[in-house]
């Protein structure tokens, strides 16, 4: 049986209430237009009316009596129990009898190829009205028309000119504002040329994988450490190993204490805002980590993606900074607090590691040399750091918030501490439940937590969970959700 069709209804259905034509045919028209531009298919499966109804913002019985009128004209067919299909009156048997050939491939292929259990997403698709993430900023607060005009001013001046920006002068100019700015607000004293600026946090360990790792190596991270770096150095044949962690970050001692010097190839550590809970590694362990590095002759890849999400005024070293890069690879990310196509990942690292990485973009893909010149006008212009100083201040405010909603719907039900630095905060339930229950409950009543957020073993039961995607009022209801479900469940 076919899935209901993918396509959004709000792409080819636009209602315009000016009209003195009746919405319930307007829909109609634009549909019968849907079917005949190919948008929609024969034998393709809708939605159920209500489902169509909320996408356009209409009333049900307007989509009912839409679906009834296409019906009578034969552009749609209903199977009592199963469902409402499209239907095309204008093909010919012949055609619909090949569109039914072709239309899909075969849902197993015939052939063998290679599965990999270890890049299976945890990811999951968002149903709920609300929902928490594991930690993603509010990209309304920034409103991407304030941003486009930065691009648009890189298209006008390319067009004007009537030479086509090169791309290593886009990424030339943005590696030059990025160590400016980096210089600026981490204390580096970096040139571009210790600069790889890479689209996408994946593709930045996809290419340290395959500069770092062989088949056996042994890479350590922290207990319940972030999967999506894990995900790949296990593809590339790391042997991973887990580190205790406690209130002062990932257990220094304990490394000592169980391997041997030439044993580790590298250690993956978030410093500032480890993932799930939030803890920063102590000045004492940051220095007994870069002592054993060079006593135990391995790599540490420092992750400090959350660092514009810092709302300590005075930020404590980096392992990079204190290090120099030695024995470190820094890996950052620039405006994450922008819209989703205009932030940017980078790796600071010495210069012939970032050249041999630099190859692997022919494969991973280059960053967009407009946007990247784009980006390095929004640094030279001083505007990054107002959009900086904005999201701040809002996020400061809703972590506010947020602490006091935490607070009042849950009492002693829970532990936390506010954090300093990132988007999400790490709590831990006193009573014994399934958190899939939880999240079940929760999803019953509209609200979605992703079970990338859901922690459960003998000694923890806890969640992470993003806030500053949410304004007030939203933060409000989705925990006082998070509570109705919650006591449900250990009632």
């Amino acid at each position: 049986m076919n899935s209901p069709v993918i396509i959004p209804f709000h792409s080819f259905v636009k209602i315009d209430r000016r009209k003195k034509e009746a919405i319930y045919m307007q829909i109609v028209y634009q549909f019968i237009n849907a079917v005949k531009v190919n948008l929609l298919e024969d034998s393709d499966r809708l939605p159920g009316s209500r489902i169509i109804a909320e996408e356009l913002q209409v009333h049900r019985k307007t989509v009912v009596a839409a679906l009834e009128e296409l019906k009578e004209q034969g552009w749609v067919k209903t199977r009592p129990n199963i469902g409402t299909f499209v239907r095309n009156p204008e093909l010919s048997p012949a055609q619909i009898q090949k569109n039914k050939v072709f239309q899909h491939p075969p849902e197993e292929a015939a052939f063998n190829f290679r599965k990999d259990f270890i890049l299976d997403t945890p990811l999951e698709e968002n149903l709920g009205k609300f929902y928490f993430t594991d930690g993603t900023p509010d990209y309304r607060i920034i409103k991407s028309e304030e941003l486009v005009r930065f691009y648009t001013s890189v298209l006008k001046r390319k067009k004007q000119s009537g030479i086509f920006l090169n791309a290593t002068d886009g990424s030339l100019f943005f590696r030059d504002q990025l160590s400016y700015y980096l210089n600026l607000t981490r204390g580096f004293h970096l040139s571009r040329d210790f600069l790889l600026p890479v689209a996408g946090l994946e593709k930045v360990h996809s290419i340290l994988s395959r500069l770092l790792i062989n088949t056996g190596d042994l890479v350590l991270v922290e207990e319940l450490s972030y999967f999506l770096p894990n995900m790949i150095y296990s593809q590339a044949g790391a042997k991973m190993k887990t580190i205790p962690l406690d209130a002062d970050g990932m257990d220094i001692d304990f490394i000592e204490k169980n391997f041997k010097p030439g044993e580790i190839r590298l250690v993956y550590i978030n410093t500032k805002c480890q993932y799930p809970t939030t803890v920063g590694l102590s000045e004492k362990r940051k220095t007994q980590l870069l002592d054993l590095a060079e006593a135990y002759d391995f790599i540490v890849i420092e992750d400090d993606t959350d660092f514009e999400f810092s709302l300590v005024k005075n930020k404590k070293e980096s392992l990079f900074r204190k290090n120099g890069g030695n024995r470190v690879i820094y890996v950052g990310s620039f405006g994450r607090f922008l819209s989703p196509s205009f932030q940017m990942n980078f790796i600071t690292a010495p210069k012939d590691l970032l050249r041999e990485g630099a190859k692997y973009l022919n494969v991973y893909g280059k960053p967009d040399s407009m946007m990247e010149k784009a980006l390095g006008e929004l640094i030279h212009q001083g505007d990054i750091h107002r959009y900086q100083r904005k999201s701040k201040k809002i996020i400061s405010e809703r972590k506010e918030i947020f602490t006091g909603l935490l607070n009042a719907h849950f009492k002693n039900r829970i532990t936390f501490t506010t954090p300093s630095s990132g988007l999400a905060f790490w709590i831990r339930f006193s009573d014994s439940f399934s958190l899939t229950l939880l999240q079940k409950k929760a999803r019953e009543k509209g609200l979605f937590i992703p079970s990338i957020c859901l922690y459960q073993n003998r000694t923890i039961i806890g969640l992470r969970l993003g806030f500053t995607h949410l304004n007030p009022q939203e933060m409000e209801e989705a925990v006082k959700l998070l509570e109705e479900a919650y006591r449900e469940v250990i009632a």
